[in-house]
């Protein structure tokens, strides 16, 4: 008997079976060419329906010209996109998934930028996306977006998907239109509830009319507590009853926050996880006909089962963590739930790279978008099998060891430190960030299963690596901090004066427990990332009184694009990390720091018992020309510096290869 016997369980969703409850729930992944689905997101879906889902929810489609929210959306109100779906939907229904597509219309919150249309939204409001306004649409503008969602129906129909879900999500059009605040009309599509889900129930009845009953037709909403104007859990319940009384509407799906919440939207590791439940309690109590899907920050079986088991839904849409494990579904059905790799609630690739609007990837998987290129997220054997010898544990080291294991390769493993993953590992330390080190174990698991010979407190010297013997060696050593402590945008200065002083450390040390600090300190944060965010996060939690001094205009630049930024700055203040935007270190005085005001050149003493400086680091490769005779691979932050992304691709492009 499975340990996961509800999530393995079938569900009958109107004229389908669902093979288990678990959903790979919509999302834009931004792959579409000129507007169609190519090989690409073809791929990208297949990969998910070989993985074991029950359901997979396509990337939404706008329905009309003013719904266009990115670059990678596919095409609106245009019947060229028909051949194009039902090339990618026939092999995930043949791998045994059943496959529906969302439908969209942000409303007032759309972007000019890609669109150059005005955003229409029911009455005119500011849009929350970008800073323009919205048209206040008129009744027969009303009548052409119902229109439009359901043509937009019969194309996914007439394209083979089992069925669509209507998007009433993150306070989007049809939301706008259920929301007192954001619907002042005093027409037919506004006032009472009646006529303020008028446009909801008329685009479902359109819906399951012109599709007919063999049909999926979900809805997917979403629940947010931050802002009183938006409607709370039995205001959405009262709307749904509506429309779960047609009989038309097979399931609903609720995720959290949305576009005036953006940080609830896709919670990453500084949120909590489960976020839905509540409300999706509620709906499952107040809907006859339509089942519940709970979705936003569920990560693993184990948290999906629970939901289940206490009759809080019916669904679990299991998004970023089948971005990250494909197969996870697979695994949990066969009981190998130790073999999945686990989310790190990251939002770094998938969300980092849509919010800039490339196409999504994965920190840990960076097959993920890659598989019509890589052949999913699995691997040929080797024609020839080689001795592989990788030197390095960080994370470019580890998946190009795994890798070439994977592929049948005899590996081992050097690594200097008594433990795997280098500075990764020392991030898993920060508040919040244990599933890295969880990470980390799925490693050492995976090496075990796959025969790779791990060798710890081994520090090789150039000989020991000829020595050897390998067929092929991997260079992943890594980087150090620099010992200058140099600064990018005070390049004059050169190494930091008055570093002679003493206490000046690298996040790296603290992070290592290498130093002692008294109880107040001074990080000066050069990437706007967790490297330097996450270590005074670190020491606030342990009481010590905190300066974050950033170049950047506001604390946290970069983890804006993974929307981390609002609740860690929100819980730094409340910790009483003092913010310095805009400054940078002139001189370090042993027990102070004088800090100068980037623009105004003004600059103040700051007393500190100790200065961290996050500034970027230098390669550490002190083998490759050593041992250039035997053509080494050069992976990682040895090759170059970057983020741990960077390092997992060339991991697993290096495995890959040899």
């Amino acid at each position: 008997m499975s340990v996961f016997p509800r999530l393995t369980s079938e569900l009958q969703l109107r004229h389908k079976t669902l093979r288990n409850r678990i959903v790979f729930g919509a999302h834009t992944a931004n792959m579409s060419v000129d507007g169609l689905p190519g090989a690409q997101f073809g791929a990208y879906l297949l990969e998910r329906a070989i993985g074991g889902a029950g359901m997979i929810v396509a990337e939404p489609v706008p329905v009309h010209r003013t719904g266009v929210l990115t670059r990678g959306n596919f095409r609106h109100e245009d019947d060229t996109v028909i051949p194009a779906f039902r090339r990618i939907v026939e092999p995930v229904k043949d791998a045994g998934a059943v496959i529906v597509q969302q439908l969209y219309h942000v409303g007032a919150h759309g972007d000019s930028d890609l669109s150059f249309e005005p955003h229409w939204g029911p009455s005119g409001l500011p849009s929350y996306h970008d800073s323009d306004g919205s048209h206040a649409m008129t009744g027969a503008e009303v009548e052409e977006l119902i229109a439009g969602f359901v043509s937009a129906a019969v194309r996914c129909r007439k394209a083979g998907f089992d069925g669509v879900e209507i998007w009433a999500a993150y306070h989007s059009l049809i939301e706008q239109f259920w929301t007192p605040w954001s619907n002042k009309r005093d027409d037919q599509w506004g006032g009472s509830l009646e006529n303020r889900t008028r446009i909801s129930m008329r685009i479902l009845e359109g819906i399951r009319h012109a599709c007919g009953e063999d049909f999926i037709v979900g809805m997917s909403v979403s629940h947010s507590e931050t802002y009183p104007v938006l409607n709370g859990v039995e205001e959405t319940a009262e709307i749904l009853m509506r429309h779960d009384a047609t009989g038309h509407l097979d399931y609903v799906s609720c995720g959290s926050g949305g576009y005036l919440d953006f940080e609830n939207l896709m919670p990453t590791f500084a949120m909590g996880e489960k976020p839905t439940v509540a409300a999706t309690e509620v709906f499952k109590g107040a809907l006859t006909h339509a089942v519940v899907q709970a979705e936003s920050g569920i990560r693993t079986p184990e948290s999906a089962e629970a939901i289940l088991g206490s009759n809080a839904a019916d669904l679990i849409a299991i998004v970023r963590s089948q971005i990250a494990d494909p197969h996870l579904a697979r695994k949990v059905t066969e009981g190998r739930v130790d073999d999945i790799r686990g989310c790190i609630s990251c939002n770094q690739m998938c969300w980092g790279r849509r919010s800039r609007d490339y196409w999504i990837s994965c920190l840990i998987n960076p097959s993920a978008g890659r598989e019509h290129i890589w052949g999913g997220d699995r691997f040929s054997e080797a024609t020839t099998p080689k001795h592989v010898l990788v030197v390095g544990a960080g994370p470019a080291g580890l998946e190009a060891a795994r890798v070439a294991a994977e592929r049948g390769h005899r590996v081992e493993l050097h690594e200097a430190a008594a433990i795997i993953g280098g500075q990764f590992r020392l991030a898993g330390e920060q508040p919040r960030r244990a599933q890295i080190t969880d990470l980390l174990d799925w490693y050492e698991r995976q090496f075990e299963r796959l025969g790779v010979t791990l060798y710890l407190n081994s520090y090789l010297e150039a000989d020991e690596i000829r020595d050897i013997g390998a067929d092929e060696v991997i260079l992943a050593t890594g980087s150090l901090p620099d010992d200058d402590a140099a600064q990018r945008w005070l390049p004059q200065l050169g190494p930091l004066p008055g570093l002679k002083h003493g206490n000046v450390h690298s996040p790296e040390e603290v992070m290592r427990r290498e130093v002692r600090l008294g109880d107040a300190v001074i990080v000066y944060d050069e990437g706007g990332n967790m490297r330097g965010v996450g270590t005074a996060w670190h020491l606030a939690e342990q009481g010590k009184a905190v300066t974050l001094v950033t170049p950047d205009a506001m604390v946290g630049k970069e983890l804006a694009r993974t929307s981390a930024d609002i609740p860690i700055r929100a819980r730094l203040a409340r910790l009483g990390v003092r913010f310095l935007t805009e400054h940078a270190i002139a001189a370090w005085h042993g027990q102070g720091a004088t800090i100068r005001n980037l623009l105004t050149a003004e600059e103040d003493e700051h007393p500190a018992s100790a200065l961290i400086m996050a500034t970027t680091n230098h390669s550490f490769d002190p083998l490759s020309a050593e041992i250039a005779d035997v053509g080494p691979r050069l992976i990682g932050d040895a090759q170059a510096p970057r983020q741990a992304p960077y390092a997992f691709y060339e991991g697993r492009k290096t495995g890959m290869e040899v």
